[in-house]
């Protein structure tokens, strides 16, 4: 997958999205305020929510549980009063850009996308509930940016048919997440990323990357995710958890953030190239720390070698104890004084076969 620019896969650091969706409260310069924090974070992306309540609200929409437990008593108000116009949109895209920063949306209404369509947003975003509004996700699709798509709430039937809905995307990745706020740590699931994996790979017939929206309050749960094969992050920011709004006691303050980033990122440098092989930083022990094959006693030149010619110590320059069957029966091509460890260039090439 490639935003603007940057590669992002298992081969490449981590990609982390700061997610200040609302966590603005409906102020464009906390955002822009947040922007520069999370560029302080040493993050990759932030990421804000376009929608309005009159698109996005039926007369019978109600607040979720976490929505209440904010102090929120009528959706209606609660979202009007976290809306951001687009032209306010706008002066955080360019500030984003401005710090170095990618700049993502979540996109709610398909009567907005167009609009989102005019800014220069680096990637748009598919929030989990929305993973079955397929309409949605084809119009979204059609501006042929690349799409993340959460995949909280979701069963493994909607993951694929969103997979295979969105597989023409070049650019496509999708987020195991767990739709609470917060998720306490039991909860979080981490071992069902590799999971997802497999799950849009095989719908999408391609690989895809896939990454982790943490809504947890924890600053290790990105260094898990890591662990697990997340190869992009999603954590929400917040000016102050003790704030009043629905997600900010699911987020964490700047300095936080920069502890989670820093966390995350030495996950990815311990994982390494995922393949076992000998490291650079492994001969010299292994060299000195290895046993050889050594002969017990003064051996002349085309003496055949027996088991009991042999011992075994350190260090590991010469022949392996594993070789030890391959190398009895053949002859020495030089003298080897005792203490010293046997190699291949000592030997005959083939063992001596007796008369017959």
């Amino acid at each position: 997958m490639n935003i603007t620019g940057r590669q992002i896969g298992s081969d490449q650091p981590v990609y982390i999205i700061a997610e200040i969706g609302v966590n603005h409260d409906g102020n464009v310069d906390r955002a822009l305020e947040l922007v520069q924090q999370c560029a302080a974070a040493d993050v990759d992306a932030v990421k804000l929510q376009l929608f309005t309540a009159d698109l996005l609200l039926s007369k019978k929409a109600v607040l979720a549980e976490y929505q209440k437990r904010s102090g929120a008593g009528d959706p209606f108000r609660m979202l009007r009063q976290l809306e951001l116009g687009i032209e306010e949109m706008g002066r955080v895209v360019d500030a984003a850009h401005r710090h170095g920063l990618h700049a993502v949306v979540s996109i709610f209404s398909v009567e907005l996308v167009q609009q989102a369509a005019e800014l220069a947003w680096d990637a748009f975003k598919i929030a989990s509930p929305d993973i079955v509004h397929h309409p949605l996700l084809r119009e979204i699709a059609a501006r042929e940016r690349p799409m993340i798509v959460s995949t909280g709430a979701a069963n493994a039937a909607e993951v694929t048919a969103a997979a295979r809905l969105l597989a023409g995307v070049r650019d496509l990745s999708f987020l195991h997440c767990i739709s609470a706020y917060p998720v306490p740590l039991r909860e979080a699931n981490l071992a069902a990323i590799p999971a997802l994996a497999g799950l849009v790979a095989e719908a999408a017939r391609r690989p895809l990357p896939v990454g982790y929206s943490d809504h947890t309050s924890e600053i290790h749960t990105g260094a898990l995710a890591v662990a697990c094969g997340a190869v992009m992050l999603e954590k929400h920011v917040t000016w102050s958890r003790a704030a009043s709004g629905p997600d900010h006691a699911a987020s964490l303050e700047p300095a936080d953030l920069a502890r989670y980033v820093q966390s995350a990122r030495e996950a990815g440098e311990a994982l390494g190239p995922r393949r076992k092989h000998v490291t650079d930083i492994e001969r010299e022990v292994r060299d000195k720390s290895r046993q050889s094959v050594i002969a017990s006693t003064d051996l002349p030149a085309g003496h055949v070698l027996r088991k009991e010619d042999l011992t075994f110590k350190r260090p590991g320059s010469g022949i392996y104890p594993c070789d030890l069957e391959n190398i009895t029966g053949r002859r020495l091509l030089v003298p080897v004084p005792a203490d010293t460890p046997l190699t291949r260039e000592m030997l005959a090439p083939a063992a001596v076969t007796a008369p017959g």
